[in-house]
């Protein structure tokens, strides 16, 4: 009896289960595909303000044509969910009244716009045609959220290109960047924001609905290798939702920052750029300190283009973006080496006298080689100064590409692929060794929406994020093959640096 029992709860917990996963992927076209979609709802009603049920409502995608049309219930309301954003017009009839059109809405991400039509006596083949900006009033949600157009994204001036600085356009959000750790030591080389007080690692990035992950488990801020998040011409609009969205957004408790990507429509549409930034009208600054040259030498390129447009119109749509980046900087160094009396062994004694270090191991003198020689005059105590220029080079790819497709009324689906691989090289304090970095970021969406009937949509979404991350620090100089401790392998790291004010040194291996 007890197995039975055993065995008869552990059936109908299987079938709760089953019953829990059917309710979610039913309802998943507005629960889990909030992220990268809208939907718009409203309420049809006469001239005294009476609803007016069964009323027929088609929504129309003006970028792609595509359509979609739902009946009014008793109280005349409609809801269309899952739509993908851009420009739409939505048309409103019943048999004994003019048909009204209103054009002119915009749906970004994330939203649910409310559009309340009129429809006055008449005949249906009378239209009534409201072109005005469509009014767009969010009563359907209490989330605070800011959202950063097209236009802006497009036409806001930006310093390196990097998408995500507009999120300090919306209210409560503070830029962070300047005091996050540097991706050597473990840590991603993105922005960081802070949004509504919330730790900027506590953000979230969704791409299309995925998460487009950082380098790294502690620095999760998506971001290349030149520190910026490349990819502006690819991005339609993202939003950024403060601490009070909706329980569907999760797995991080700050700002939830939805991101979509640039589709193709039925124009064929397209872009090419180059910016160019260098040294030619740059001052000196106190450290530069340069042989034959005014200053460091800077060039900074950064080019790609865009194109998208219909593969069959109406019907498939295909949109890819490129963007590269190139940097050569000179740095402007000043490191603390052994002056020239250390390198023979001798080191200044009570009157500053050079004096040979008691019991000095010969063996040992080769490996201050791995410091570059002085320049400039000794400090005193064995420790000179070296100014260097060092050359940082970093080179960074962007590609994205999205297709979209239709295969009826009641089935579409859309693909969309971003990858971001880069490698810069970035001379230490002690120019003989630099910091190798090489990163590569993915994300793959897929997304499937199949309308079961106008009021069940079931929208399937699966996807792909890796974030993979190298660093390592290796010789900028040939170095004798005798100072490596560990044989075919990299010498190690000369680090100076200083504690509480005390200059020490430090010899680590790679």
């Amino acid at each position: 009896m007890a197995q039975s029992l055993c065995w008869w709860k552990e059936k109908n917990l299987s079938v709760a289960w089953m019953i829990a996963l059917v309710f979610l992927i039913m309802g998943g076209g507005d629960f889990g595909l909030a992220q990268s979609v809208g939907s718009i709802s409203g309420r049809i009603e006469d001239e005294s303000g009476a609803a007016i049920p069964t009323a027929t409502v088609t929504v129309t995608s003006l970028e792609t044509g595509l359509s979609r049309t739902v009946t009014t219930d008793a109280t005349g309301t409609y809801r269309v969910l899952s739509l993908q954003v851009g420009q739409y017009q939505v048309r409103a009839e019943k048999e004994g009244f003019r048909a009204t059109l209103q054009s002119g809405l915009n749906l970004v991400v994330g939203q649910e716009a409310v559009i309340n039509l009129t429809l006055q006596i008449g005949t249906v083949t009378e239209q009534v045609t409201v072109t005005a900006e469509a009014p767009l009033v969010n009563t359907t949600t209490a989330s605070v959220s800011g959202l950063v157009g097209e236009r802006q994204v497009r036409d806001l001036p930006l310093n390196g290109r990097s998408f995500d600085r507009l999120i300090t356009l919306n209210p409560g959000t503070v830029n962070y960047t300047s005091q996050h750790t540097r991706a050597s030591q473990g840590f991603a080389i993105g922005n960081y924001f802070s949004v509504d007080g919330r730790r900027p690692h506590e953000n979230n990035f969704l791409f299309n609905g995925i998460d487009y992950t950082g380098s790294s488990i502690v620095g999760i801020t998506p971001g290349g290798v030149s520190g910026e998040l490349m990819g502006i011409d690819a991005v339609r609009e993202f939003n950024v939702l403060g601490s009070t969205y909706s329980a569907q957004y999760g797995k991080r408790s700050g700002a939830q920052v939805l991101v979509v990507t640039q589709s193709g429509t039925n124009q064929l549409h397209g872009s090419l750029f180059e910016y160019l930034r260098n040294s030619s009208l740059d001052a000196r600054n106190f450290f530069d300190r340069t042989v034959g040259q005014r200053l460091p030498p800077f060039r900074r390129n950064q080019f790609g283009g865009t194109a998208g447009g219909p593969i069959l119109r109406d019907n498939t749509f295909i949109f890819g973006a490129y963007e590269g980046f190139r940097q050569r900087l000179g740095l402007s160094n000043r490191t603390l080496v052994p002056d020239l009396d250390a390198r023979r062994g001798l080191l200044p004694d009570a009157n500053g006298v050079p004096t040979p270090v008691p019991n000095l191991n010969p063996a040992m003198l080769p490996f201050l080689d791995l410091w570059p020689v002085p320049n400039a005059p000794s400090l005193g105590g064995g420790v000179a100064q070296n100014f260097n220029n060092p050359n940082e080079s970093i080179r960074e790819d962007f590609g994205n590409t999205r297709l979209d497709h239709t295969f009826s009324e009641a089935d579409s689906f859309s693909v969309a692929y971003t990858i971001d691989d880069g490698e810069s090289l970035t001379p230490d304090q002690n120019p003989i060794f630099a910091g190798n970095i090489r990163l590569r970021t993915q994300v793959l969406s897929l997304q499937e929406t199949h309308i079961f009937s106008p009021n069940v949509i079931n929208t399937f979404t699966a996807g792909f994020s890796r974030g993979g991350f190298n660093f390592e620090s290796v010789p900028t100089v040939d170095l004798p093959p005798g100072l490596s401790f560990v044989e075919g392998k990299y010498p190690g790291t000369l680090s100076l640096g200083s504690f509480g004010g005390t200059t020490a040194s430090a010899l680590s291996v790679a």
